[in-house]
């Protein structure tokens, strides 16, 4: 296929490095990248972190579109999708490659009342001007983005409560036996478990069961879901995101799918993942944009992640719904890895939790798909590298 005008629907993460890898491949045809926000490009992991927490204004990318020859068009948003033509809110644009780029949105909380969600800089900046001492804070969610708005708030000086619908904090992320480990970092918080909002109301939350918890600001943190109502009625397979083949292609031909949107095809582990994390959005658009220009390339990485919550750095690599056994490095008062064994005894993924040289070793262990003796593994202090068969 012949590729002269390639449009990038997204101008996240996922977009621009889509953009720049296509450059770089010296891919000399018209690009046009538009985005639904009115902002440059930017990273939003340091949206939960660095600016929520007021030690940075904004997180932008450093990428020179206009030295790239890119089109940008900011405040456009796709409305539909058919074969080389992408409806916009300013009319259509044609193309002969399409890279779906449109990540993800926040499931709102129900109700009426006024609430807040974490997904923009204008959310993140919102936000932050409503954390002041005092503010009565409800956090729902005790996730990954539910922990870190908890730490910021209380660091804030806020009354902190945090609603959960799980028996612990990060019980649908890695499990209730991990995440039992992580309760005592609430100290200072009401923590609710096995608790879920009904409704936002004005003044606070209503408690599915009875109940109503006083608020001045309502975050929802109870997850996000593909934005890819736009591509309903096209001919792009949809299924927890945009379904990918290996090479990150649609069903659509000249379309591919990269970042929080796309639901690709691992090998490695044999199952259809979709990673809603930065590494992803910063790694895919190699692949998509190899696979748009005829070049052959594959998108099998070991997902990685990252949270900062509560004075500790959490870190993960894998997929543990792969792995049948799990094993600890270290107790959960001090610094510690969990690590999930296959069968064979292959390591499927591992969190360090202020250990980042088990992440790197063990990310590494994964890549290579090599086997450990588990009776050194759980001696915290033994390198992991050290535990290879």
């Amino acid at each position: 296929m012949n590729v002269n005008r390639v449009v990038v629907v997204g101008a996240g993460l996922a977009g621009v490095r889509s953009v720049e890898a296509l450059r770089a491949r010296g891919f000399g045809g018209r690009i046009t990248l538009i985005g639904q926000e009115r902002h440059r490009p930017y990273d939003r992991p340091p949206l939960s972190k660095a600016v929520l927490l007021g030690s940075a204004d904004s997180s932008f990318v450093d990428s020179d579109l206009d030295a790239l020859e890119v089109d940008f068009r900011p405040g456009v948003s796709a409305k539909s999708l058919r074969a080389g033509v992408v409806e916009t809110t300013e009319g259509e644009l044609g193309y002969d490659g399409l890279v779906i780029a449109t990540g993800a949105e926040p499931i709102p909380l129900p109700g009426d009342g006024p609430q807040h969600v974490l997904r923009t800089l204008d959310d993140s900046l919102e936000l932050r001007a409503r954390l002041v001492p005092g503010a009565r804070v409800v956090v729902a969610g005790a996730g990954w983005i539910g922990a870190e708005v908890a730490t910021a708030a209380r660091r804030a000086g806020c009354a902190v409560t945090v609603l959960e619908a799980g028996r612990t904090p990060l019980a649908q992320a890695v499990g209730e036996e991990i995440g039992a480990r992580t309760e005592s970092w609430y100290d200072g918080i009401d923590l609710r478990l096995d608790t879920m909002v009904a409704s936002v109301d004005e003044g606070g939350v209503e408690l599915v069961g009875g109940g109503f918890v006083e608020a001045h600001v309502v975050v929802a943190g109870i997850g996000v879901r593909p934005a890819v109502e736009w591509l309903a009625g096209s001919d792009v397979d949809l299924h927890n995101g945009v379904v990918t083949d290996e090479r990150l292609r649609t069903s659509l031909p000249g379309v591919v799918a990269v970042g929080d949107c796309a639901a690709w095809w691992s090998s490695r582990y044999g199952t259809r993942l979709r990673v809603e994390h930065w590494d992803t959005a910063l790694s895919a658009p190699e692949v998509a944009a190899a696979t748009l220009l005829g070049e052959e390339a594959v998108y099998d990485p070991v997902p990685y992640f990252w949270s900062e919550q509560f004075g500790h750095m959490v870190q993960y690599a894998g997929h543990h719904p792969a792995g049948e056994r799990l094993l600890y490095r270290g107790g959960p008062e001090g610094k510690w890895s969990a690590c999930w064994l296959t069968a064979e005894g292959g390591l499927a993924a591992v969190l360090a939790v202020d250990r980042p040289r088990d992440l790197v070793q063990g990310r590494r262990i994964i890549q290579e798909g090599r086997r450990l003796y588990a009776e050194r593994l759980v001696d915290p202090d033994v390198p992991l590298r050290d535990c290879v068969v």
